[in-house]
């Protein structure tokens, strides 16, 4: 299955879908499994943020980020649910605000598809949603 990345558009302000063989951070895409989440490259101000914010990011842990990020990229993606064409973000905080200070353009996610009905389920106690 070909991995994918999302690019804007400045003149439309739509974005399309193309192939590439790593994200913009020179990390290689991981394939889905069958039925599984799909990794792309979306830009940020695509992604809805915070789905519910129940405390404020670690400014020490941003700035780590900002700096890994810079030097390796960013490792682990963050996950979005889909949701009819719009997308939620419901973890991944620090590393979303890192991205935002670094002036980057786009974020690796893990994306799920969902329904309306998802967003209406409240999340369990102490869960990492933003």
């Amino acid at each position: 299955m070909a991995s994918f990345s999302l690019h804007l558009s400045h003149t439309l302000g739509s974005f399309s879908l193309r192939p590439i063989k790593a994200s913009s951070n020179g990390v290689p895409f991981s394939k889905p499994k069958s039925g599984g989440p799909t990794i792309l490259e979306l830009p940020l101000e695509k992604i809805r943020r915070p789905l519910m914010r129940t405390r404020a990011n670690d400014p020490a842990k941003v700035k780590d980020l900002m700096e890994s990020i810079q030097q390796i990229g960013l490792q682990e993606p963050i996950d979005v649910l889909e949701v009819d064409g719009v997308y939620y973000g419901f973890s991944g905080c620090h590393r979303f605000e890192a991205h935002q200070r670094l002036g980057l353009p786009t974020i690796r996610c893990k994306i799920r598809r969902g329904t309306k009905e998802t967003l209406r389920i409240p999340s369990e106690e102490g869960s990492p949603i933003c």
